[in-house]
């Protein structure tokens, strides 16, 4: 297969044109490329566009239709692949996905394997440096984090949060509705524990910053840590230690997860009063 480098061209317009590439050399048209994959002419025309992105599913079947081993599919991962600074991009790629267990803490905002589309486009819209296309893309890479909760096999995954986190209006009023009806079902499933730290609780261990502890299955636990913008990925004893310490004592101020899940309730019907 060819590859067309030219810098100016976006994953999605690169998938594109390699598609249309490999399509016409098999001597195919738009139209039976698209029976043998079960879509419409229409979409095939968009994605050799670059005007639509392709799935993985559709990739793979690239790939065996035209015997590339995994050529259409590594270059539909660059365009799914998630954004963000290095550091972060470890820790999505290489360790949340391979988790048995998280554990986080979070003093500010709704932690984004739990966010809504809404909730995180506007958290990301707090950036008045970010164009809406990089938002966009921002906000996708988010919702595919999320499968990791909905996989055959899916972790285990246990949040403490701030009770004013349920107050504070990102958004506005249908934003906030909408994200805590989506914590309050996400909140009740039996891989996910929500518990909520009282505002007015004496415990300051996790004021300074949020943070994750990731169990994993073949490595040792790994712990990130986010503060101001910037973060730190690591695995080393002592941090992860004292990250898992402030996890303990904050927990232990928790709000056990039923009653959590009656105050996020409470908050998200106060919510729906106001919209």
């Amino acid at each position: 297969m060819g590859n067309d480098f030219d810098p100016h061209l976006t994953p999605a317009q690169r998938f594109g044109r390699e598609l249309g590439r490999a399509r016409r050399e098999a001597g195919l048209s738009q139209e039976r490329l698209a029976t043998h994959l079960g879509v419409s002419t229409s979409l095939i025309g968009h994605i050799e566009n670059g005007k639509r992105n392709p799935s993985l599913d559709l990739a793979a079947h690239c790939d065996k239709i035209f015997k590339t081993d995994d050529h259409f599919t590594h270059l539909c991962r660059n365009i799914t692949a998630p954004t963000g600074p290095r550091w972060f991009l470890r820790w999505s790629e290489e360790i949340e996905p391979r988790a048995r267990v998280l554990r986080c803490w979070d003093p500010l905002l709704i932690p984004g394997l739990l966010q809504t589309e809404n909730y995180a486009r506007a958290v990301f819209r707090g950036d008045l440096a970010t164009s809406e296309q990089e938002i966009e893309d921002q906000v996708s890479a988010r919702m595919r984090r999320q499968i990791i909760l909905r996989r055959d096999s899916p972790l285990t995954l246990w949040t403490l949060l701030d009770e004013w986190v349920l107050r504070r209006p990102i958004g506005g009023c249908e934003v906030m509705y909408e994200q805590l009806d989506h914590l309050a079902t996400v909140a009740g499933q039996q891989n996910v524990k929500v518990q909520l730290v009282p505002h007015d609780t004496f415990c300051t261990a996790g004021l300074m910053s949020g943070f994750v502890l990731a169990q994993m299955p073949d490595a040792p636990t790994a712990v990130s840590v986010e503060s101001a913008g910037e973060g730190e990925v690591s695995a080393e004893h002592n941090l992860v230690t004292t990250v898992w310490d402030r996890y303990d004592r904050l927990r232990a101020e928790a709000h056990r997860p039923g009653q959590s899940l009656e105050m996020i309730k409470e908050a998200r019907d106060q919510w729906k009063q106001q919209t």
